[in-house]
């Protein structure tokens, strides 16, 4: 059974489509990606499923759920993560509490004369997650003195932070050196099964490298699905897109 589906999902700005009809399924544990040129309607797509952005038309499923115009923070708690084209992290406050206010925000009951100090599962799930990260050393350094490649992770964290089913990556390896970007896909890899994770990214090599499937987008419709090397045989795909 899919675990994220839409069915006939499209989405208008004014007289511009810019998601038209487009029908997705995700197995459990698979890593997805979502390929196409710019202007194909990949961020429209990803925020569709975010929730950061209502459908025009067409239904969003999770796992059973219609969750078409289920609010973004209700959608977190529901098992769905993501991160942002831009860093998005609290840059004045240490990497520990960053990791921490996102665990936080799984609970659903606190005392308010109770300090979070007394929550210590809280700071025990954050120092997993750092670690995780590989970020143990940098625990208590501010978030916004971390170097650009180190925020992508601490971002990933956050969300990883929420207990997610479903982990949505925009663009994770942007900005990064070659050396960081190789070793983000690994990490991303890594991360997959029992993670469902889809996947935007532009850096091609790290799309072939780790992808169980690829999505082609194009002017906000489908063009082409299949495994790596299903999508790099596809002579309609190496036209519009990957021009080998």
């Amino acid at each position: 059974m899919a675990i994220l589906e839409t069915i006939d999902l499209s989405k208008h700005f004014g007289g511009l489509v810019a998601v038209n009809g487009v029908n997705y399924s995700v197995e459990p544990g698979e890593l997805r990606s979502i390929i196409g040129p710019n202007g194909a309607g990949k961020t429209t797509f990803f925020n569709m499923i975010a929730g950061d952005l209502l459908p025009t038309s067409g239904k969003i499923i999770f796992q059973g759920e219609d969750i078409g115009k289920t609010a973004s923070h209700e959608r977190s708690h529901l098992g769905i993560g993501r991160t942002y084209q831009i860093t998005n992290i609290f840059s004045k406050l240490t990497v520990r509490e960053n990791i921490r206010i996102a665990a936080q925000s799984r609970k659903t009951t606190f005392n308010f004369w109770t300090s979070v100090n007394d929550h210590k599962e809280l700071f025990e799930e954050a120092d997993e997650i750092i670690e995780k990260i590989n970020l143990s050393g940098k625990i208590n350094e501010l978030a916004g003195t971390l170097a650009h490649g180190e925020q992508r992770y601490l971002e990933i964290g956050i969300a990883l932070a929420t207990k997610p089913t479903i982990l949505l990556l925009d663009e994770p390896t942007a900005g990064m050196s070659p050396e960081e970007t190789q070793q983000t896909g690994q990490f991303i890899r890594d991360l997959a099964d029992p993670l469902t994770i889809i996947l935007v990214e532009h850096d091609m090599e790290v799309v072939l490298g780790i992808s169980d499937k690829i999505t082609v987008l194009h002017n906000g419709e489908f063009l082409a699905e299949g495994t790596v090397e299903e999508i790099r045989a596809n002579e309609e795909v190496q036209r519009v897109y990957l021009r080998e």
